[in-house]
């Protein structure tokens, strides 16, 4: 696939197996939705053919949320399996028809003839169980999209396109905007499907408990390897260390790709997948392994202070907008150490929290209070707003927030360097910034700002793999406290250790709660409720 200024990969040559879901993984800008978009046949590859079986069915997740705002919630996840839905549709006006004719009659004979093939008496049914399982209530079903909240839309259009066990389903970044439990479920839903699914995603747990095999974009091509997300990345590093290792002999080489592999094979991922997995796993060679030309940015917090004895308190914090209650008397108090998670089924919710608790707005009602010590700096969601300036470029940007010491343009250079900000993409205008771009110089912001306490509104959103692995780590050896949210399950389950849990009730708090137990104990409660 060529574009006028660059090609973006060449002569790629893959099969696609059912029973198999194959996560698509590369830099930002390296062509993974491209890639998604010609196998759907919305982009035209400059050569060569996608082909399918023949009578199979691909369906993808929609990307514009307001597509199907005419539409009821039922007639939108009927319409991922368009052909059925056109048939339902022309039967039905058919059998509408004032002036039914024989020859309408033969029609709609030959139309239900279809219908029964497709299994179509029990669409609705099929349909109305696989949004109930998502948190679609029954009576929301009739309802149009345009009347639903933001989150529950994301949830409808999954439901879309996984409708009538498509052939062929590709997925592009189906975990955002997800809540949890609903993310939990899809991982359990396609880790058992039987067809052939294509995800990109920058979430590592999802790509680990879904993924069988990667597909890396990468020194222009892109090529197929077996394994999860982990097991991609650890072999990519084992197999630069071997390069490096040139005069190591092959037979020591060798020992260490067997035992790497052996560990992996020991517990490859779950499911019906598994068994074959390993078998896969076991035949990998020494030249099947290939290191990444991808580069990690370094990323580290050091606070210039310690904290002292208290953190945080907020009391009876209440907030409306748009006359909607959006936080209800909710209260919690944050100990210096804490490392806290703010979850939520709503992001508005979360978000409105952390605009508060960062002094960026106003409650109707209630208190924030933080320590004396604390010196805080705050990542907001939206970064547009920080970065209108069409004067300054990043180098300008940033010395801004720089002490005097800092300010000079090499040590700044260098430090956009680490940040994998080379040569003159220093001078790039900070408004035409791309979103990942935004994301590695507000955290470059927040380094030379030396807080002890950090308030992250989601702040992995816009980043690759590779820029979320180094904040990951980063966040992990932090030595002061953080307030954060965000949609990525492994970045959460490692970092936090407290879980506050915001919702229309207020807030249960969970000190000393792992995010994975956490996750454990609502799907049990939502079993619960489902029984009462």
């Amino acid at each position: 696939m060529s574009f006028s200024d660059r090609k973006l990969y060449d002569d790629v040559n893959l099969k696609f197996t059912p029973g198999n879901c194959y996560g698509i993984i590369g830099a930002n800008g390296a062509g993974k939705s491209t890639f998604l978009k010609i196998l759907e046949g919305q982009l035209t590859p400059t050569t060569g053919s996608v082909t399918m079986g023949p009578n199979e069915r691909m369906s993808s997740l929609k990307q514009d949320h307001f597509a199907y705002d005419d539409q009821t919630v039922m007639n939108t996840v009927l319409m991922g399996y368009q052909h059925l839905y056109d048939v339902m549709t022309e039967k039905d006006a058919l059998y509408a028809k004032a002036d039914f004719s024989d020859e309408d009659g033969l029609k709609a004979a030959e139309l239900e003839g279809e219908f029964a093939e497709m299994d179509g008496w029990n669409a609705e049914s099929d349909a109305s169980q696989l949004l109930q399982s998502m948190g679609i209530d029954e009576k929301m079903h009739d309802l149009f999209m345009r009347d639903l909240v933001e989150n529950d839309k994301i949830k409808v259009l999954l439901a879309q396109a996984l409708f009538g066990q498509p052939d062929v389903l590709l997925l592009d970044e189906p975990t955002n905007g997800l809540d949890p439990l609903t993310i939990n479920w899809l991982e359990d839903f396609l880790a058992d499907y039987a067809n052939t699914v294509l995800v990109v995603s920058h979430d590592r747990h999802f790509l680990n408990a879904v993924c069988t095999h990667m597909c890396d974009v990468d020194f222009g091509k892109i090529e197929l390897f077996v394994g999860n997300y982990d097991f991609w990345q650890q072999s990519s590093e084992l197999a630069q260390k071997l390069r490096n290792q040139s005069n190591a002999k092959k037979e020591e080489q060798i020992k260490q790709l067997q035992e790497f592999i052996a560990r992996f094979s020991a517990n490859a991922s779950k499911s019906k997948q598994a068994t074959s997995r390993k078998k896969q796993l076991d035949k990998i060679t020494l030249d099947d392994i290939k290191p990444s030309s991808r580069k990690y940015p370094f990323i580290q917090f050091k606070p210039e202070r310690e904290l002292g004895n208290d953190l945080l308190r907020v009391e009876n914090v209440s907030l409306t907008i748009d006359g909607q209650k959006v936080l209800d008397n909710v209260s919690f108090i944050l100990r210096p150490g804490d490392k806290a998670a703010i979850v939520s089924r709503s992001d508005v919710t979360a978000s409105y929290l952390m605009q508060i608790i960062a002094g960026a707005l106003e409650p109707d009602s209630g208190t924030v209070t933080w320590g004396v010590t604390t010196n805080r700096a705050y990542m907001p969601k939206d970064l547009n707003p920080e970065f209108d300036d069409p004067k300054l470029n990043i180098l300008e940007w940033l010395r801004q927030f720089a002490s005097k010491e800092e300010s000079d343009n090499t040590f700044l250079r260098g430090f956009l360097g680490q940040m994998l900000f080379k040569g003159d993409e220093v001078l790039k205008q900070v408004n035409v910034l791309s979103g990942g771009e935004k994301v590695r110089s507000y955290l470059s912001k927040l380094m030379l700002s030396k807080a002890n306490v950090m308030i992250l509104d989601d702040p992995t959103n816009h980043l690759d793999l590779e820029s979320i692995t180094s904040l990951n780590d980063a966040l992990i050896a932090f030595t002061g406290s953080l307030v954060f949210t965000s949609h990525d399950r492994q970045f959460i389950q490692t970092i936090a250790n407290h879980i506050i849990e915001v919702g229309p009730k207020g807030v249960v708090d969970r000190a000393d709660t792992s995010y994975d137990e956490f996750i454990a104990h609502e799907a049990a409660q939502a079993q619960v409720e489902k029984l009462y």
